[in-house]
């Protein structure tokens, strides 16, 4: 039965994967047929995000009435309803409107999946996990590829997301009997008794800061390449936009791979040892972007970028129990959460609005300083998990 569970939480994984590349993929297109200027890509991912966090500060109280299983399956459903009211966007208002939905039901899955996985499985299991939201974010950037200048157009694209959607959420629905099956009902009245902390205090545990403001800045990362990548080949390498969708997909194909790598890695390496490794290759990608002058190494770079970013979220999420207790992790991952959606919202916004003003040249500088900030917020990580004796080697 627990195995039968892990298909089913993968295949949330998907789900929860597939909404957040397409705009991104979409957007050189999109805000031309809207009539809207370049940085207001920025307004709905904001509000996607704002909505998202809002779900992530509450996934705590949430899941300990609903339970996992009964919160994955309506979030999905959520989010299922919310892109077909995109595809059907007259209005850039009407855009920004169903970014909510589509926020709430993302932020409560994320928080209550990466608990779950990170209580009941290994560390394998999570960085396959995050392998496959790798596989959702890479899916939407090719299908908008195929038909974003045929006759259905950007529309299509998320008609065709959607319909993925409904489809696995529907599934999760006929599937919620596994959750009770798979680790007994001892593990549904842990979900009940967890400790719901509130937001000061969750903050004053050691290190729980710094570890919610590296999930600001590598989620940054992620964020920045997957909405700005397309918009940045063509208004800056003059490419066009079905090619440049794919420098998205690529960028997403990267970030698979390497939580797939990752996953196979944990069998004989630490959590923080593929997260050295990762910031290594993380650090390569960013310098070959800042000199490149050529198209294809460009794209092998956002490959790279991918292929470095990966690792992160899923081996920092798999170490927050063993860092802060299993009995107050949830309240410890919903704020990692919110603070991920911080990144998600200001980070692309600020780019969204320096490339207005000073043109999308700024793309690679502008993700190098996020890694700058990601290395240094390791350090001061480790240093303190030392000091209260948490760190785990």
């Amino acid at each position: 039965m627990a195995t039968l569970l892990l298909v089913v939480i993968y295949l949330s994984f998907i789900s929860l994967g597939v909404p957040d590349s397409l705009l991104g993929t979409a957007w050189p297109v999109l805000y031309r047929e809207l009539g809207v200027p370049l940085a207001s890509q920025s307004a709905v991912s904001i509000l996607c995000s704002l909505a998202t966090m809002t779900s992530s500060m509450n996934s705590a109280r949430i899941i300990s009435h609903l339970g996992t299983g009964k919160v994955t399956a309506f979030s999905t459903l959520l989010t299922a309803a919310a892109l077909l009211g995109f595809s059907f966007s007259g209005s850039f208002w009407f855009m920004c409107l169903m970014a909510i939905p589509l926020g709430l039901g993302a932020g409560c899955v994320d928080s209550a999946l990466n608990n779950y996985v990170s209580i009941h499985y290994n560390a394998t299991v999570m960085s396959f996990l995050h392998c496959f939201y790798g596989v959702g974010v890479m899916v939407s950037p090719y299908i908008m590829s195929v038909v974003i200048n045929s006759a259905v157009g950007w529309r299509g694209g998320y008609r065709t997301a959607s319909l993925i959607q409904a489809l696995i959420g529907s599934i999760l629905l006929l599937a919620l009997p596994l959750w009770k099956k798979a680790h007994g009902e001892e593990s549904i009245q842990a979900e009940k008794k967890m400790k719901v902390l509130p937001i000061s205090q969750t903050l004053r545990i050691p290190g729980a800061l710094m570890t919610c403001l590296l999930f600001l800045t590598f989620c940054a990362i992620e964020v920045i390449c997957g909405g700005w990548s397309a918009t940045y080949m063509v208004e800056a390498k003059h490419m066009p936009a079905n090619l440049a969708a794919r420098a998205t997909m690529y960028f997403y194909l990267g970030m698979a791979l390497g939580r797939f790598l990752s996953g196979v890695a944990a069998k004989k390496l630490t959590p923080w040892q593929i997260i050295f490794i990762s910031m290594g290759i993380l650090g390569v990608s960013q310098t070959t972007l800042l000199v490149s002058g050529n198209n294809v190494l460009t794209m092998a770079a956002l490959l790279m970028t991918g292929l470095g970013v990966g690792p992160l979220y899923p081996n920092f999420n798999y170490m927050t129990p063993l860092h802060f207790g299993k009995d107050v992790s949830q309240s410890v991952m919903g704020m990692q959460m919110t603070f991920a959606s911080i990144g998600t919202i200001a980070a692309p916004a600020l780019c969204g609005v320096l490339g207005q003003l000073l043109g999308m040249g700024i793309f690679p500088a502008y993700l190098m300083i996020f890694y700058v900030l990601t290395a240094v917020g390791i350090i001061a990580l480790r240093r303190t998990l030392r000091q209260v004796g948490r760190l785990q080697q």
